[in-house]
């Protein structure tokens, strides 16, 4: 239910953005995206999942990761905004494939909003975490040939607070290109060896109704 409404919530600021709305003096809008990657340490257990039975150590969090979001200031330093950050591909997991998603509704506070190239920028808000997991298979026969499928078994949903700091970079007009340290904390996040999962990323994003 959490992550169903906080979707609905992203819909809405991306409708608001790119809807046409005329921004009052001193508000402004902006849409972005990018890559990066978020990082947890194995929690060095042992386990065994499909298949026959083999023994698996569960695996780091490492890989490539998508990100976009939006964000509204109705103040040129305070604003709201929601973001979703998800792998590009599915991880090995002990046998298995998994594949993780953040998302979080945030507080924006821009000490510097008034800046014309450089603006820092920091977060704070609540979201929500889904592991996603898979099972891989092949089957081979004589006639056909062997064919693979990715089936999905289950998900895992945590509760996570969310934290971030980034730089904007206005290159040109209300484009801007923002590197960012954001960190998850990520309640009862037993498949992996912390709560806390450290993001290192970059995103290219567009401002509109900047003056």
């Amino acid at each position: 239910m959490l992550n169903l409404k906080l979707y609905r919530m992203l819909a809405v600021m991306f409708v608001l953005v790119f809807g046409g709305v005329k921004f009052a003096k001193a508000q402004s809008g902006d849409v972005y995206f990018g890559m990066g990657t978020d990082t947890d340490s194995s929690n060095g257990q042992i386990v065994q999942t499909y298949g026959p039975p083999t023994n698996y150590s569960t695996p780091e969090m490492t890989g490539l990761f998508g990100k976009f979001g939006a964000g509204y200031m109705f103040k040129p330093t305070l604003g709201f905004g929601g973001e979703y950050n998800f792998r590009f591909s599915q991880g090995s997991y002990a046998g298995l494939n998994y594949r993780p998603k953040f998302y979080d509704l945030n507080v924006i506070w821009m000490p510097l909003g008034n800046s014309r190239k450089v603006v820092p920028e920091f977060q704070g808000g609540i979201g929500g975490v889904n592991l996603s997991f898979y099972y891989s298979s092949q089957y081979c026969d004589l006639f056909a040939g062997c064919t693979t499928s990715n089936s999905y078994l289950e998900g895992s949903s945590h509760f996570q607070t969310h934290l971030s700091a980034g730089l904007r970079f206005y290159v040109k007009g209300g484009m801007f290109v923002r590197p960012q340290f954001d960190v998850h904390y990520v309640n009862n996040f037993f498949q992996f060896g912390r709560g806390w999962v450290p993001e290192y990323g970059v995103v290219i994003g567009y401002t509109f109704g900047r003056q």
